[in-house]
Parts: C-alpha cells; structure tokens; sequence
C-alpha cells in the first residue's frame, strides 16, 4: 500500500486485489497532475466542483478517494475497479455513499456540471462513452481530462473535438498531460457507432461464419484476434450435462463455440468487464437461441463461484493490467479455476508461448499437458486431480 499526498489530504491506496508483493501504485503521474490542476496548485486557480461530478475511467478509485468530499459519480467499465474504490474509501474512513458507482453499461446522470476523464488504453471505449455522457453536459461543465503522454494521441484530441466541442492540451508533466475541452452542445456530432458486429472466419469450427457482437472496449473488438482463432480450432470436444466457463469470456467467442458444440452444456460467461458481459451475452443470445442455458457474471475471475462445481473452464488470460505486463491476474485465474472444478475437471488455457504458462499451471494444478501449438501461441490442459 502506498499514500497519496495532496492538498485535500492523505490517501492510502491499493490496488484490488490487494497483494504486498505488488508494488505498483494505485495512481500515476496523470492522476496526481488532474487532481493539482483541480486543486489549483498548478498554473491556474482552483475548479469549482460544486454541482455534479463525474469521474470516467478511474482506475483504481484513486481520483474517487481524494475527490470523495464532492460526492462524485465514478463511472468504470471496470469491476475490480469499483472495488478497489470501495476498498480505498475505507481504508480512509471514508463512508462508501460519498462516491456514487456507475458501470459503462448504466445511464449517466442528468446533468454534468464537472466531467474528469481518465482517458482509456482503448480508444473505442472513448468514443462510445463521450457519445453517452455528451447530452448531459452543458456549455458551462468543466471538462477536464489526463493520461500519459504515451496514452494521448491526436486521435484522441480529435473525439473530444468532435464529440463534445473545441479541445487543447497542457503541457507535459512528469511524462503526464491534461486535456481542456470547452463544450459545445450544439455540436453535431452524429451517431454512436458502438456496438460492432462481425461475422467470424470460415476456418474456426462449429462458430464459422456466426455474428459476434463487441461494445467498445473489448478486447479485439474489429476482428477476430489469432490467439483466440488458435483456440477455437483446438477446443476440447465434449458430450453431455456440464458446467463450463468461459474466464475471461470478452465478447464470448470461446463460450458460445462450446455451447454450441455441446447442446447439453450449461455455459457460465465470467470478466470483469461491464463491457466484455454485455458482448458475450448479445453474441450467445444471437447464436445459441434464447432457450439455451447460460449464466452472465460481472465479476473478480472464479471468486463467486461454489467449489468444486464447474467440469471445464476456457480462458485466454490477459498479461496487462493496463499499461503494466504482468502475470498476476493469468495466476489468480488458474488459481480460481482449480477451486472452482470438480476433481477430475479440466481448465484450457490458449497462450503466447513466451508466457511459460505451464510452469504456472505445474505449480497450480500439479501437471500441464501441450495440446497443441504453432510457432506463437500454445494450447495447455490442466486436470484437478
């Protein structure tokens, strides 16, 4: 745990889960240069937030922590994220009604009158949620948005200017900047063209050809992305009554083609992506008819399921927490699906064959088996003895 130090106070921070051999912060450069800007430390005076606040892409609830006097609304497409807030706003004794927790997927509120933008690795997620907060803001609301120099492009500079009205930046600091908007509400600014559809490759099994439906920010959401291809042509072919997840599950590829080849399945779609479980359920939905069985979890991995009551599990983990590469959350996933299934349950990993993977499932589940590969990803199967 870290502490945050700013003129509104000082905040002890995590990241959730909390882990003490994580030492990444909780906060970054960008987060620390909105809330100086904010505060009126910086170059100009201090932003009146009174009215309504609105936080967009807090990552760890850093932001809703310090700025928790205002009573913000934290909106996140993030579930680890809203508990990470909860969690940060008590470990400083802060009452968990002062910041109100919105998904990506709920309606904002009526009226903006200050909009902070944590600008997102995905630039798809920016447009659709300026497309949505856009008829609540007024000429008057203070936009305001940061990130990383490396994360701002001119693409970026470019939605606001189109979405919501006339947009500068900041100079950099410590790597970081800010961007100012000046909102214009009579701005045309067209439709929201979030979801996407696409139709998949003819080469990848029983989901050959099939719609896939992505809302922006997930994962590979213009095409389908070769690790998952790999993984659709190696699926394991199975029979009968079972629980199966999809980890991890994105906009439900992986799922949808197990379900589909095993009619008897009842399928369960796990991310933490508010985003990801909207996409997984309107691509099942699509293909495997409304009567088929599946269950839709927002959630941290396997941690809500019952012990021992899954047969298989599916995962294509990620090795990013934002802009850091790590393995943290592929090992919490492995750990959780061994909870998870039954004694003689299998867990199907798909993986660059860098990651060394099955290393970490030896030392998880006590054994690895190849099932397949080509010169870049691996396909490994794992059994709960």
């Amino acid at each position: 745990m870290n502490h945050l130090t700013t003129s509104l106070g000082e905040f002890a921070l995590a990241r959730f889960p909390e882990d003490p051999r994580d030492r990444l912060r909780a906060w970054d450069a960008a987060d620390e240069y909105l809330l100086r800007h904010l505060e009126g430390t910086g170059d100009g005076p201090a932003t009146d937030l009174s009215g309504t606040v609105v936080v967009v892409g807090d990552r760890w609830g850093a932001l809703a922590t310090a700025l928790a006097g205002s009573r913000p609304v934290q909106i996140t497409d993030s579930y680890l994220t809203q508990r990470a807030t909860g969690a940060n706003l008590e470990r400083n004794g802060i009452d968990a009604s002062a910041v109100r927790l919105l998904s990506t997927r709920e309606t904002p509120p009526d009226r903006i009158d200050v909009l902070l933008i944590r600008v997102p690795k995905s630039l798809a997620l920016l447009e659709d949620q300026l497309h949505r907060l856009a008829p609540r803001i007024h000429a008057d609301t203070v936009v305001v948005g940061t990130g990383m120099v490396k994360e701002i492009h001119t693409s970026t500079l470019r939605l606001f200017e189109r979405i919501l009205g006339p947009t500068r930046t900041s100079l950099a600091a410590k790597k970081a900047r800010l961007i100012f908007c000046t909102p214009d509400p009579g701005l045309p600014r067209g439709g929201n063209p979030w979801p996407h559809s696409y139709a998949l490759p003819a080469d990848v099994g029983v989901v050959s050809g099939r719609i896939v439906t992505n809302h922006a920010g997930v994962f590979c959401a213009e095409r389908l992305d070769i690790g998952t291809r790999f993984f659709l042509r190696h699926l394991p072919q199975r029979r009968g009554a079972e629980r199966v997840v999809d980890l991890g599950c994105g906009n439900g590829v992986v799922g949808t083609a197990a379900a589909l080849a095993n009619p008897e399945a009842e399928t369960l779609f796990v991310d933490e992506s508010f985003q990801a479980v909207a996409s997984a359920e309107a691509t099942f939905r699509a293909n495997a008819g409304a009567d088929a069985k599946a269950e839709f979890l927002v959630g941290d991995g396997l941690s809500g399921v019952p012990a021992g009551s899954v047969d298989l599990v599916l995962n294509n983990p990620p090795f990013h927490s934002h802009q850091a590469t790590t393995d943290a959350t592929s090992r919490r996933m492995f750990t959780g699906a061994r909870a998870a299934l039954r004694p003689g349950g299998e867990l199907w990993v798909v993986g660059n064959r860098h990651l060394g993977y099955h290393v970490t499932l030896r030392r998880i589940f006590g054994n690895s088996e190849l099932v397949a590969s080509d010169p870049k990803f691996v396909v490994l199967r794992a059994v709960k003895r």
